[in-house]
């Protein structure tokens, strides 16, 4: 009997779904994803794309105000993340309590209050914990407690599961029976290395259009036999179009290297070009993981090999989508589904251990 098939019984909600990555994991671990709710319509198109048997909801989760009678009978859960920009390290301007977006996680309480799950599984990033000298965690926790939730969190490291990239993300899993995960890293050695990820894939040029495409080579390692099955073409070899001036400066970043190895007679649009962040022009290492694919397109993260940017497809390997998994609408709509997404390898591993308290 297949994995699926035993922990059917598990019955999910996801809430801010994005284009349906940790949906993923969790259909992956055995969890049977009944409802989906996200705001963005391009998201939502993908998700529906990918999960045909998940309804849909398409519509801002203040509106979600009633439990659908339809789930089924089981072990529930609900799951998702609250848009987490506002929580980022990084974006010290909306790293506040201020921030209404930053408020957003009191609907995913109040979706839980509304339907009492056997399990809740809570994502986000890691600068949450650090928000107001962690008193605004330390609130989040309390209110699934007060929900009713023994609690258990950890931030895990994508690249420790399977996923060719260093992304680290806090999980926190309340339970309803007063159960205790343990989330812990696996170190698996070796790592899938962004040449294992990215080896097979068809060789594009800058700015290509060329949606389906033949793989370029056989697939040599397990991770990339995984990914793409037994497909012949893969769809998303979508790449942005950079500018005469932003290809040479490509041509001077080697691989691991970053804006800092550009000459400054190549840097002068910028006014203060030593203010760019370590992560804006960086090449990837082929014989590692790759760093976060959040913005990639903004901050100009370059192909190992060829002197452009990643394609959907590339960036959707290094977050661990299979290649059968379709990204819709205008690739700039595309490419902020794939640097949004939570790795669905990552998510699979959260899910693992509820699936192994049922």
């Amino acid at each position: 009997m297949s994995q699926v098939a035993k922990h059917d019984h598990l019955i999910g909600i996801d809430l801010f779904s994005g284009a349906g990555g940790m949906s993923l994991g969790a259909e992956m671990a055995g969890v049977s994803v009944k409802y989906a709710v996200e705001k963005d319509v391009h998201a939502a198109q993908t998700y529906q794309t990918n999960h045909p048997n998940t309804i849909m909801i398409n519509a801002d989760i203040r509106k979600f105000t009633t439990i659908p009678n339809d789930i089924g009978e089981g072990t529930t859960v609900l799951f998702g993340g609250a848009p987490c920009q506002g929580f980022s390290t990084s974006n010290r301007r909306t790293n506040n309590r201020e921030n209404s977006d930053n408020w957003l996680y009191k609907e995913f309480i109040r979706i839980l209050s509304l339907w009492e799950p056997d399990w809740v599984v809570f994502e986000n990033v890691t600068g949450i914990i650090e928000m107001e000298s962690g008193a605004f965690f330390k609130d989040i926790v309390e209110d699934f407690k007060n929900a009713g939730y023994t609690c258990s969190y950890g931030i895990l490291n994508a690249a420790d599961f399977g996923v060719p990239q260093k992304r680290s993300r806090l999980f926190l899993i309340g339970s309803k029976h007063g159960k205790k995960i343990k989330l812990e890293s696996t170190d698996n050695e070796p790592r899938v290395t962004v040449r294992d990820a990215l080896f097979d894939l068809p060789n594009l040029e800058n700015g290509a259009k060329t949606n389906m495409a033949p793989y370029a080579q056989k697939a040599d390692n397990a991770y990339a036999s995984q990914m793409r099955g037994n497909l012949k073409l893969c769809s998303g070899n979508l790449v942005s179009r950079n500018a005469d001036y932003v290809l040479k400066r490509y041509e001077h970043i080697q691989q691991g290297e970053n804006w800092t190895s550009i000459p400054d007679a190549l840097m002068q649009n910028y006014t203060d070009s030593s203010r760019c962040h370590t992560g804006v022009y960086h090449r990837l290492k082929e014989d590692d993981v790759s760093v976060v694919i959040g913005n990639y397109r903004k901050n100009m993260l370059i192909h190992p090999w060829s002197n452009r940017g990643l394609s959907v497809r590339e960036a959707a390997r290094l977050q661990s989508f299979p290649d059968d998994y379709i990204f819709t609408g205008s690739i700039g709509f595309q490419q902020q589904q794939v640097g949004n997404a939570v790795p669905p390898l990552l998510a699979k591993y959260v899910f693992e251990n509820i699936v192994g308290e049922v």
